[in-house]
C-alpha cells in the first residue's frame, strides 16, 4: 500500500541550512556500535524521527510501504554432491529458495541460466551450489583439476566480497575448493599459483580483456578445464561497457574452443525486464531465465524526499533548492546519531566525498568519537584503501558510508538499516539494487530518495507511480557497434588467427568491418586467416570501461603523491585548470591538467565552493538511417558527428549550490562520431504553437535539457551519458532541429531507445516541464548546469507549447523499419556514474 503525507507542491521555503539539532546522543567508544544499534527500530519509527525536525515533514512527498513476503522452499537436484549440502547446512541454510533449485538445475544439466530476483535473494547460493559440486568432482582427478570455474564481477571490491563467501562456505570442503581473485591488485608472485592450482578464479571483464586471453597458453590447463563462468550482476553490462564485455566473452569461448571446453554461462541479475535476452544478447549463447522470487523479504518503506526551495536565486532569477548533496549529509548525520547503519549512494565521486565531509563536520559538533566512523567510498581510490574502507563496513566499525556504485554491485554488507539515494541513480534497476542494500539479514529497510534539483528527480518525486508501478528496464547494448567491433576482432586475431568460420561467432558486421581493419593494414589474410599485423598488443587498442584514453593521474604538485586516477573522458569537466578535486575528504585546487603527459597536478586546500563545468556544442548530420513523419514534423535516427568543448567553469557556493562566478577556460575541442535521435518542425508548426522567431531559440533550448534529463526513464542510461543540440535553422536539415545523442563513439544504444519509445519520452518531458511550480525556468524543468550558454535562452512556456503541438502528430509509438540493437539488452562507461564521458548533457543551443 501507499500513502501520501502532503500533496505535491508543500514545501518549507525558509527551512534552515544546517543540521536539525539533535538531543538523544549519547557517548560513544570508537571500537563499538552505539547502543541503540542493537534495538534494530522498524524502518517506520527510522523514517519518523528524520521527519520530526522543523520543516522536515514537508519534504516527504510519497511513502511506499511494501508488506513482508514469506519465503518458498525446494529440495536441491540429486546431482549436487552431499558434501556440498552438509557446508550449505553448516552456513545456516537448511534448504534453497525455490529459485536457487531451479537454476541449479539448470546449471547441472549443462544449460546456460540467468536468475533475475531482488537484492538478497540468495543469487549466489543458487550459482555457487552447482559450481562447488561440479568443482568437488573435478578435484578427483589424477591432475587435482578435472574441472574450473571462472567468476567475473564488475568490481573489484565485489570480487573480493566473493572469495570471502566462497572460503567461508567451501571451509569444510577443504582442499577441494581453491578460489582466488586474479585482478589488477594481485601479486606478481600469486599470479602463477592462480594459473596453475586455483579452480576457481574470481577476477573481472577488464583482466579478461587484457590479461587472461592475450595470454591464454599460460592458462591452458585452466580454460582447458573450464565448466562454468559465473557472470555476477549482468545488468550493469550495458551501453558501451556492455557491448565491450559482450565481445570479450565471444572472444573468450572462441578460446576455449580452442582447448575443448564449451562452459556454461550462469548469470546473476537484479530484476530486469525480459533478462533471457539480455543474457543472450551478452554472451551469445541461448540463456534459460529464473525470475520468480521465491526469498522472503522483510518491510521495506521507501520514501520520496525533496529538498525545500532556498532564498536564494540561481540564473535568471530562478528558485534554488537545497542541494541533495546537503540534504543526504543531514539525513546521513541524523542516521548515524541514532546509531542506524546507513550507506548514502551518491552519483558522482566528488558528491560522495562531499557527503562524507559535511556529515564529518555536523558529527564532531555532537560527539567527538563519531566523525570517524563515516567514510567515503568511490573509485579511483588506492587499493589499500579500498580494502581498509571495505574491513571497516564489514566489522562493524563504521556507522555510515557514503558511496558510489562502486558498494552498489552486491557486496555483502550485513546489517544495514537505512539506505539514503542522493539523486535518482538513472535506472528503476539501480534503484531497487541500491535499496536492496538495507534489510538484508531479512530485517526491515529504510529507503530514502532525495531529489536532486533537475527535471527527471523532480518529476519522479510527484509521480511516484514512474517508480512502484513501472516494470524495471529492459538492458541496451549493441556488440555490433564497429567502434567496439574492430578492436576486439584485432585482439582475436592476436590471440588466434582468425578464419571465416570465426565471423558468425562476432555478429552479421564483423566481415566489413574486418575489410576495413584490412585496408588500415591492422589485419593481413596470409592463408585461410587474417593475423594482426603490429607489434603492439592489440588488446590496448580498447579501454572497455569506454574510458576513450588512458586515465589522467591526480599528483600533488608538493610531494608527487599519486592521490588517484580520472577517467581520461571526464579530465576535461572534472580535473581542468581551477577543479576542486576531493579526496578522501580532503579538497585539491588543479594548478595544472597536462593532457600530454595525462596529469592533473593539484595542491591541497579548502575553497568554499564547488566547481562545475560548461561546454558548448555542435553538431552535423552524416546519415539518417530512419524517418518517421509525425505529422508535419519528421522524427529521425541516424548518425551525426559531435563536436564538444568545455568553455567554462562555475563556483558554486557549498552546501546552498549558490553560484558565486564564472571562469573561462581554454580547452581543446573534442570530436565524437556516433548516433542521435532528432526532431524537427515547420514554420507552420510554429505559427500553430504561437511560438515567433524570437521565442524560438529559446522554446527549443529548453525542450532540448528537459528531454536530456528524462531519458534516462526510457533507456538505461545515465544523463552523463547522453548530450543534446537545438538549433532555430539547422544547415543540414534547413528546420528547428532537436538532436539528443550518445556520448560514446559509435553510439550505446541510447539514442535508438529514444527513438523507439519517443511519443512516451516527450509526453513525460512535457509533463514535466508544465508541472513545475516556477514562472519561468528552473533546474528543477529546464535549466542545466552544464549548459555552455548559460542557460540562455530559455522559454518554458514556449517549450510546453512546442512539445504539446508536436506530440498531436505522433503516431503512439515511433517504430523503425526492422528491429533495432537499442531494444536488445546491456555503463557505467566511465567507470562511476556522475562523471561524465566524452559527450555532455546540456549541449548549447546552436542559434545562441
Amino acid at each position: 500500500m501507499a500513502f501520501n503525507h502532503l500533496p505535491a507542491g508543500a514545501h518549507d521555503a525558509l527551512a534552515p541550512l544546517s543540521v536539525t539539532p539533535v538531543t538523544h546522543s549519547v557517548s560513544m567508544a570508537n571500537d563499538q556500535l552505539p547502543p541503540e544499534a542493537g534495538v534494530h527500530p522498524s524502518p517506520r519509527t527510522i523514517l519518523d524521527r528524520l521527519a520530526a525536525g522543523p520543516g522536515r515533514a514537508a519534504r516527504i512527498t510519497h511513502t511506499e510501504h511494501l508488506p513482508p513476503r514469506p519465503g518458498r522452499h525446494a529440495p536441491w537436484p540429486e546431482k549436487i554432491r552431499p558434501e556440498v549440502i552438509d557446508a550449505i547446512r553448516a552456513a545456516g541454510i537448511e534448504r534453497p529458495w525455490a529459485h536457487q533449485a531451479r537454476t541449479a538445475e539448470h546449471a547441472l544439466r549443462g544449460e546456460s541460466a540467468v536468475v533475475a530476483t531482488g537484492t538478497a535473494s540468495g543469487k549466489s547460493l543458487a550459482y555457487l551450489a552447482p559450481v562447488l559440486s561440479t568443482l568437488l568432482d573435478g578435484s578427483e582427478a589424477p591432475n587435482g583439476r578435472g574441472a574450473t570455474a571462472l567468476y567475473l564481477a564488475p568490481t573489484k571490491a565485489l570480487a573480493a566480497d566473493q572469495r570471502r563467501a566462497v572460503r567461508a562456505l567451501a571451509a569444510p570442503l577443504g582442499k577441494g575448493i581453491r578460489p582466488a581473485v586474479y585482478d589488477g591488485d594481485t601479486p606478481v608472485e600469486e599470479r602463477e599459483w592462480v594459473r596453475q592450482y586455483a579452480n576457481y578464479a574470481l577476477t573481472n571483464p577488464d583482466m579478461l580483456h587484457l590479461s587472461i586471453l592475450p595470454g591464454h597458453p599460460r592458462w591452458a590447463s585452466f580454460l582447458r578445464a573450464l565448466r562454468y563462468v559465473v557472470i555476477d550482476e549482468c545488468h550493469t553490462y550495458r551501453g558501451v561497457f556492455g557491448s565491450h564485455v559482450a565481445q570479450v566473452l565471444r572472444r573468450l569461448r572462441r578460446v576455449c574452443a580452442r582447448y575443448g571446453s564449451d562452459p556454461v554461462f550462469l548469470l546473476a541479475s537484479a530484476t530486469a525486464s525480459d533478462p533471457a535476452t539480455a543474457a543472450c544478447r551478452l554472451t551469445g549463447v541461448p540463456v534459460a531465465e529464473v525470475t520468480e522470487d521465491a526469498s522472503p523479504r522483510g518491510e521495506v518503506v521507501f520514501a520520496l524526499w525533496e529538498p525545500p526551495l532556498t532564498e536564494l536565486h540561481g540564473e535568471r532569477g530562478a528558485p534554488v533548492r537545497r542541494t541533495a548533496t546537503a540534504e543526504t549529509a543531514d539525513l546521513l548525520t541524523d542516521l548515524a546519531v541514532q546509531g542506524v547503519r546507513t550507506v548514502a549512494f551518491v552519483r558522482s565521486r566528488r558528491g560522495a566525498e562531499l557527503v562524507a565531509l559535511i556529515a564529518q563536520e555536523r558529527l564532531a559538533a555532537v560527539d567527538r568519537s563519531l566523525p570517524s566512523r563515516v567514510a567515503a567510498y568511490r573509485g579511483g581510490y588506492l587499493p589499500e584503501e579500498r580494502r581498509a574502507i571495505e574491513r571497516s563496513l564489514h566489522t562493524g566499525e563504521l556507522l555510515g558510508l557514503s558511496a558510489t556504485s562502486a558498494l552498489e554491485l552486491g557486496v555483502d554488507v550485513a546489517g544495514l538499516d537505512a539506505v539514503l539515494l542522493s539523486g535518482y541513480p538513472g535506472t528503476r534497476a539501480s534503484l531497487w539494487q541500491q535499496a536492496g542494500r538495507a534489510g538484508r539479514t531479512g530485517r526491515g529497510a529504510l529507503a530514502v530518495l532525495v531529489a536532486r534539483d533537475d527535471p527527471l528527480d523532480t518529476y519522479l518525486v510527484h509521480h511516484p507511480e514512474a517508480l512502484f508501478r513501472q516494470p524495471v528496464e529492459s538492458t541496451v547494448l549493441d556488440p555490433d557497434n564497429p567502434y567496439v567491433l574492430a578492436p576486439h576482432l584485432c585482439a582475436a586475431a592476436e590471440e588466434l588467427p582468425l578464419t571465416e568460420a570465426d565471423l558468425s561467432l562476432f555478429g552479421p558486421e564483423a566481415m566489413v568491418v574486418i575489410s576495413q581493419l584490412e585496408a588500415r593494414k591492422l589485419l593481413r589474410r596470409r592463408a585461410s586467416a587474417w593475423h594482426w599485423t603490429r607489434r603492439e598488443r592489440a588488446a590496448d587498442l580498447t579501454d572497455i570501461r569506454g574510458g576513450g584514453g588512458r586515465p589522467v593521474q591526480v599528483v600533488e604538485e608538493g610531494t608527487g603523491r599519486l592521490l588517484g586516477t580520472v577517467d581520461a573522458a571526464a579530465a576535461h569537466t572534472t580535473v581542468h585548470e581551477g577543479a576542486v578535486h576531493l579526496h578522501q575528504g580532503r579538497s585539491y585546487l588543479v594548478r595544472r591538467l597536462d593532457l600530454e603527459d595525462s596529469v592533473a597536478l593539484v595542491e591541497q586546500a579548502d575553497p568554499p565552493y564547488s566547481t562545475t563545468a560548461r561546454d558548448t556544442t555542435a553538431i552535423s548530420i552524416l546519415e539518417t538511417t530512419t524517418e518517421v513523419p509525425w505529422g508535419d514534423a519528421r522524427l529521425c535516427f541516424g548518425s551525426v558527428e559531435v563536436t564538444n568543448q568545455v568553455v567554462s567553469f562555475l563556483r558554486r557556493k557549498l552546501i546552498t549550490g549558490e553560484v558565486l562566478g564564472e571562469s573561462k577556460l581554454e580547452l581543446p575541442p573534442r570530436i565524437l562520431r556516433t548516433r542521435a535521435v532528432w526532431w524537427t518542425v515547420t514554420e507552420d508548426q510554429l505559427d500553430a504553437a504561437r511560438i515567433d522567431p524570437e521565442a524560438l531559440g529559446g522554446a527549443l533550448h529548453a525542450a532540448e535539457h528537459a528531454s536530456i534529463g528524462m531519458l534516462p526513464l526510457f533507456a538505461t542510461c545515465d544523463r552523463w551519458d547522453i548530450g543534446g543540440v537545438s538549433v532555430p535553422l539547422h544547415p543540414d536539415t534547413l528546420l528547428p532541429t532537436v538532436f539528443v545523442y550518445d556520448g560514446h563513439p559509435g553510439g550505446a544504444g541510447f539514442a535508438e531507445r529514444a527513438f523507439n519509445t519517443a511519443a512516451r519520452w516527450l509526453s513525460a518531458t512535457r509533463e514535466a516541464i508544465a508541472s513545475c511550480e516556477c514562472d519561468t525556468g528552473c533546474p528543477s524543468c529546464i535549466q542545466s548546469p552544464k549548459c555552455g550558454n548559460g542557460n540562455d535562452p530559455l522559454d518554458k512556456r514556449g517549450a510546453i507549447r512546442l512539445l504539446t503541438h508536436l506530440l498531436t502528430g505522433a503516431p503512439g509509438e515511433a517504430t523503425p523499419g526492422e528491429a533495432a540493437p537499442g531494444e536488445e539488452p546491456g555503463e557505467s562507461p566511465s567507470g562511476e556514474p556522475g562523471e561524465p564521458p566524452s559527450g555532455e548533457p546540456g549541449g548549447a543551443s546552436g542559434g545562441a
